[in-house]
C-alpha cells in the first residue's frame, strides 16, 4: 500500500489570515445580515443586490469587508475586491478580471479588450507632446461636442499615469488627431476606434457578458469596492448606471455588489435604487465589543481597559493598536500617539515612526529623508506596525486615524522641527519633480503623471511648513494646472485641503475646499476655479494675465468666442507684455474673421518674444486664411526654421504650396509633417487633396482611410473622399460621400457646393441648383458657389 499522504501544509499567508480572522471581534449583526442574504433567492423582495457599509475612518469597514468576503466564499461565491488603488473603471475591470482568473474563472474577452485599451493608451503618450493650439481648420460644433464627450468618458475617470484626463478637447476634436488616433494602422473598425474615446461604454458590456457567463458556473458572484469615499466621484455614476436595465446589458441575478465608504450614497444617483441596497452604517465599537477585543489580547486590568476605551473612542483601529501596547494604568495624560508607539523603547525608532507620518505616502527613500536619524531596518519595521498600510500602488501610508494625532503632536510639540522636516521632504520631492521633467514639453508638465505627483507633494510640504508664505506659489501652480491639464485641478485643490487640515491653517482649508468645490461642480472645465482665483487671490499682474489666458483658451475651445476675446483683452490690459495673451487673442480674432486685428496682436507678440515660434506660426496661418499666400509662405518658412520639430508649420506650408500649384513641394511638406507627427490627421486629409491633384487617387484614399481611423466621424474627411471620387469620375460614390459629410455636419456649405458638381455630372441639374442654393444660404459670401449657380442658370 502507498504511504498515507501527509496533510497539506498551510502557507504563511493562510496562517496570517487565520490569525487575523481569529482576532476579529464584534459586528455580529452585520455579519448575520450579509450571511442571511445568501439564503434568500434573488427573486425574493427581501434579497439585496448591493450592500453599502459606511462610517468614519478607522471604524473597521475594511476588516468587516474582509469578513464578508470570507462569508461569501463559504457560500461558494466567486469574489473580487478592489480599493482606491484602482481609481478608474478600466482599472477596476482589470482588477476584477485578474482575481477571477486566479480563482479559475478567467474573463478572457474582457482581458483581450483591456489589453487593446492599454496598448492604445501607450500609443497616445507618444503624441501628447504635439502642439496643443487649435489647428488651421476648426471643427464643427457637433464634432467638438462629440470629441468632448469622449474626453469626459476617458478623462473624468483617471486612466493610467500621465494620461489621467490628460488630453485637451481641442486636440481631440481638431483634424490633427484625437483619442482614437492611438489605434494606428492596426484598427480599421469603428468599434476599435471607439474603445479609447469611450472606454466605459465599450468595456462595461463585455464585463456584463463575462459575468453572466461565469455566473452560470458558480452559486454567487460578489464584488467588493473598498475606500469608496475616494473612488465614488469617479465610479459612482458608472455603478449606478450598471444597475439600470439595458444600459450596459443584463446583469446576472446572483451578483452581489458591496461598497465600503465614509459617506452615504448620493441620493440623486441611488435614490430610485434604494430597494436594491442594504445600507449598513458602521459606528465605533460598543464598549462590550472593545472589551472583547482587549480581553482577547490579554488586556484585562480594569484601569488599563478604561484608559484604552477613553483614548480610542471605540474606533477599532485605535482599540487594536492600544491593545497591543496599553501602557501603564497611571498614565492618565498619555496621548493616543504615545499609545501607538508605547511598545517601542528605541527612541530613534519612535522618532522615526512619528516623522514618517509627515509624508502623505512614503517609500524607502522618503523614509530615509523623513527620519531624523538613520535607523537600520526602519522601512521593514514600519510595515510591521498595525497602522501602516500598503495599497496596490506600492506607496505605503499611515491609517488616517493614526496619522492625524501624530501630525498634531509634531506640529504643536516642536514647530521648528515640524518646519525643518517638511522642508527636507519638499526638497526631496523637488528633486524627483525635476528629474521627471527630463524630456517633457514644459507646456505639458502638468499632464505628465510622475512630474505632477512629485510637484503636488512639493506643494503639500511647502504649505505645511509655511502655510501663508507658500500659498501664493500654490495658487500660481493652480493657474498652470488649469492651463495645461484641467482634469488634474482636483488633485491640486485636494492638496490644499489636506495641507490646511494637517497644518491647521484655516486659510488653506478655506481655499482648498472652495477650489475643490469649484472643480468638482464644473467637470473638466477650469473656468470656475480660475474665476475664484481671479476674484479672491492676491495675484501679481503676470499671474493674473496667465489666469485670464488659461480661462480664455477654455472658453475658446467651448466656442464661447466673445468671452474668450474679453479674457484675452483683460490679460493684455493687466500685462501688456504677455506674448501669450496677444497670441491667444489673435487666434480668437482670426476665428471671428477679424484678420487685421489678429495680425496686430501677432505683431506685438513677436515684438515681445521674437524667437517664439508659436506667434510666427500663427501669423503664417493667418496669412493663409486671408489668401495672402506668398506672405504666408515666407512666414511659415521662418516658423519652420525656428522650430524644425514642429509639424504644424509644415502642414500649413504644404497647403499654401498646393494652392500655389506647387504640388510636388506641397507633397514633400506633408510627408515631412506626417513623419514628425504620424497622427496628424489634418495633414493626412490635405495630403490626400494633393495626391488627387497629382493623379494618385489610391494614395489619396489611403490617406483618408488613415485619417478616418485617427478621428472617425469628421465631415471633412468624407467630403475630401467625395472629391477623390468626383475627380476620378465616380460620381455616384462622390454623391454618397458628400451626403455622409452633410449628415455629420448639415452646415457644411463646401460639401453642398461640391456635391452640386457631382449631381450635375449625373444629369441631376435641378438637385445641383438646390445644393448651390443651400450652400449660399449657409454662406452668402461663398463666391465660387454663386458663380457655379449663375453658370447653371445661364446654361438652362
Amino acid at each position: 500500500m502507498p504511504p498515507p499522504s501527509s496533510p497539506r501544509r498551510l502557507s504563511l499567508q493562510q496562517i496570517v489570515e487565520g490569525r487575523r480572522r481569529a482576532a476579529f471581534v464584534g459586528r455580529e449583526a452585520e455579519l448575520d445580515l450579509f450571511r442571511r442574504n445568501f439564503t434568500v433567492p434573488p427573486e425574493d423582495p427581501r434579497h439585496r443586490f448591493v450592500f453599502h457599509v459606511r462610517g468614519n475612518a478607522g471604524v473597521g469597514k475594511t476588516s468587516l469587508v474582509r469578513e464578508w468576503q470570507q462569508v461569501a466564499r463559504e457560500f461558494g461565491a466567486l469574489t473580487a475586491s478592489v480599493d482606491e488603488g484602482a481609481d478608474s473603471v478600466p482599472e477596476v475591470l482589470a482588477a476584477v478580471a485578474a482575481q477571477c482568473a486566479e480563482q479559475g474563472h478567467p474573463l478572457k474577452a474582457l482581458d483581450r479588450m483591456l489589453t487593446a485599451y492599454r496598448r492604445a493608451l501607450h500609443a497616445v503618450a507618444d503624441r501628447l507632446a504635439a502642439d496643443g493650439e487649435p489647428p488651421a481648420g476648426d471643427p464643427s460644433p457637433g464634432a467638438l461636442a462629440a470629441a468632448q464627450a469622449g474626453l469626459i468618458a476617458a478623462g473624468a475617470i483617471p486612466v493610467v499615469g500621465a494620461l489621467a484626463g490628460g488630453i485637451d478637447p481641442a486636440v481631440v476634436a481638431r483634424g490633427a488627431g484625437g483619442l482614437r488616433a492611438v489605434f494606428g494602422g492596426r484598427a480599421r473598425q469603428q468599434e476599435e476606434a471607439r474603445l479609447l474615446a469611450e472606454p466605459v461604454r465599450e468595456l462595461t458590456p463585455v464585463l456584463v457578458t463575462e459575468l453572466g457567463r461565469v455566473a452560470d458556473a458558480v452559486p454567487w458572484v460578489v464584488l467588493f469596492l473598498d475606500t469608496y469615499e475616494r473612488t465614488a466621484p469617479l465610479l459612482d455614476r458608472w455603478l449606478a448606471d450598471l444597475l439600470v436595465s439595458g444600459r450596459y446589458g443584463e446583469l446576472p441575478a446572483n451578483l452581489v455588489l458591496t461598497l465600503a465608504g465614509q459617506r452615504r450614497l448620493d441620493p440623486v444617483r441611488w435614490g430610485d435604487r434604494g430597494r436594491l441596497v442594504a445600507d449598513v452604517p458602521l459606528g465605533p465599537f460598543t464598549e462590550a465589543e472593545s472589551r472583547q477585543l482587549l480581553h482577547g489580547r490579554g488586556v484585562v486590568a480594569e484601569p488599563v481597559v478604561r484608559e484604552v476605551l477613553r483614548l480610542s473612542g471605540g474606533l477599532p483601529v485605535l482599540v487594536s493598536t492600544l491593545a497591543a501596547n496599553p501602557g501603564a494604568a497611571g498614565e492618565a495624560n498619555a496621548t493616543a500617539v504615545e499609545r501607538f508607539l508605547a511598545g517601542e523603547s528605541d527612541p530613534d525608532r519612535r522618532a522615526a515612526a512619528l516623522a514618517c507620518a509627515l509624508p502623505r505616502r512614503f517609500d524607502e527613500d522618503l523614509v530615509a529623508v523623513a527620519a531624523p536619524a538613520p535607523v537600520p531596518g526602519l522601512y521593514d519595521w514600519l510595515h510591521e506596525l498595525p497602522f501602516v498600510v500598503e495599497p496596490h500602488s506600492g506607496r505605503s501610508r499611515y491609517h488616517g486615524v493614526v496619522r492625524a494625532p501624530m501630525l498634531r503632536l509634531q506640529r504643536t510639540g516642536s514647530p521648528q522641527r515640524w518646519t525643518e522636516a517638511h522642508d527636507r521632504l519638499a526638497d526631496a520631492f523637488a528633486a524627483r519633480r525635476d528629474a521627471a521633467a527630463d524630456g517633457v514639453d514644459p507646456d505639458r508638465l502638468w499632464a505628465d503623471e510622475p512630474w505632477r505627483r512629485a510637484a503636488l507633494d512639493v506643494l503639500y510640504h511647502r504649505l505645511c511648513a509655511r502655510p501663508r508664505t507658500a500659498l501664493p506659489d500654490a495658487l500660481r501652480a493652480g493657474i498652470e494646472v488649469c492651463g495645461q491639464q484641467p482634469s488634474a485641478a482636483r488633485h491640486w485643490a485636494r492638496t490644499l485641503v489636506e495641507a490646511g487640515e494637517d497644518a491647521d491653517s484655516a486659510v488653506l482649508r478655506d481655499w482648498g475646499r472652495d477650489l475643490l468645490a469649484a472643480v468638482m461642480d464644473h467637470g473638466p472645465r477650469p473656468t470656475a476655479a480660475l474665476g475664484l482665483l481671479l476674484t479672491r487671490a492676491e495675484l501679481t499682474d503676470t499671474d493674473r494675465a496667465a489666469a485670464l489666458v488659461a480661462r480664455a483658451w477654455d472658453r475658446f475651445r467651448a466656442r464661447e468666442f466673445d468671452a474668450a476675446l474679453s479674457d484675452h483683452g483683460r490679460a493684455v490690459a493687466v500685462d501688456p507684455r504677455s506674448e501669450r495673451a496677444h497670441q491667444g487673442r489673435a487666434v480668437v480674432l482670426r476665428a471671428l474673421g477679424r484678420y487685421e486685428e489678429a495680425l496686430a496682436d501677432l505683431d506685438r507678440a513677436e515684438e515681445i518674444a521674437p524667437a517664439w515660434s508659436w506667434a510666427v506660426r500663427e501669423r503664417g496661418e493667418t496669412y493663409r486664411r486671408m489668401g495672402r499666400l506668398t506672405e504666408a509662405l515666407t512666414v511659415l518658412d521662418r516658423a519652420h526654421a525656428l522650430d524644425p520639430a514642429d509639424a504644424v508649420p509644415l502642414g500649413s506650408r504644404g497647403l499654401v504650396r498646393h494652392r500655389l500649384g506647387r504640388h510636388e513641394e506641397a507633397l514633400e511638406d506633408f510627408d515631412r509633417a506626417i513623419a514628425l507627427w504620424p497622427e496628424y490627421a489634418w495633414a493626412l486629409v490635405r495630403r490626400a487633396r494633393v495626391r488627387t491633384a497629382l493623379g494618385d487617387p489610391v494614395g489619396a484614399l489611403a490617406d483618408l482611410d488613415r485619417a478616418e481611423e485617427l478621428t472617425p466621424g469628421l465631415a471633412g474627411t468624407e467630403g475630401e473622399r467625395g472629391e477623390v471620387y468626383r475627380a476620378t469620375g465616380r460620381y455616384e460614390e462622390a454623391v454618397a460621400c458628400y451626403g455622409r459629410a452633410l449628415a455629420l455636419d448639415p452646415g457644411y456649405a463646401w460639401a453642398h457646393g461640391s456635391r452640386a458638381l457631382a449631381l450635375e455630372a449625373l444629369g441631376r441639374v435641378a438637385e445641383a441648383r438646390a445644393d448651390l442654393d443651400r450652400a449660399l444660404e449657409l454662406d452668402p459670401a461663398y463666391g465660387w458657389a454663386r458663380a457655379q449657380r449663375a453658370r447653371l442658370v445661364a446654361e438652362a
